[in-house]
């Protein structure tokens, strides 16, 4: 019903930068909270940024001041810019957006495939 695509993911060294995008399609009636998540080997996955429908931003102390996530509600994207890459920022990122699909559904967390993100020199 829904799809959620992320792109942007690849190689980088550290210190530098990277712009995760996420596109959302399908049958949306409504999209409210879009989030990041990533998943290192040998760790459960962990909230990377949130980002409310009106653009109200959380972010773990582990990411604040690195990165920045962002929204575009008619073209129901959300993109993740990611500055100062660390080698522990390593792992598969993955969208999240929390979307309706009619009036009378309920909200429903729907997921990206996730995308590689490798921070080494």
């Amino acid at each position: 019903q829904v799809q959620l695509v992320e792109s942007g993911g690849g190689l980088v060294q550290p210190g530098g930068s990277l712009r995760l995008s996420c596109a959302a399609s399908g049958r949306i009636f409504s999209i409210n909270t879009m989030g990041w998540y990533r998943q290192a080997p040998g760790k459960e996955r962990e909230l990377v940024a949130t980002i409310s429908r009106g653009g109200r931003a959380n972010y773990p102390d582990s990411v604040k001041g690195r990165f920045t996530i962002f929204r575009d509600n008619a073209k129901s994207t959300v993109n993740l810019q990611m500055n100062s890459l660390k080698p522990e920022d390593t792992a598969v990122y993955y969208c999240n957006a929390d979307v309706r699909t009619s009036p009378s559904s309920p909200w429903r967390a729907y997921w990206g495939q996730g995308t590689q993100v490798t921070v080494s020199s």
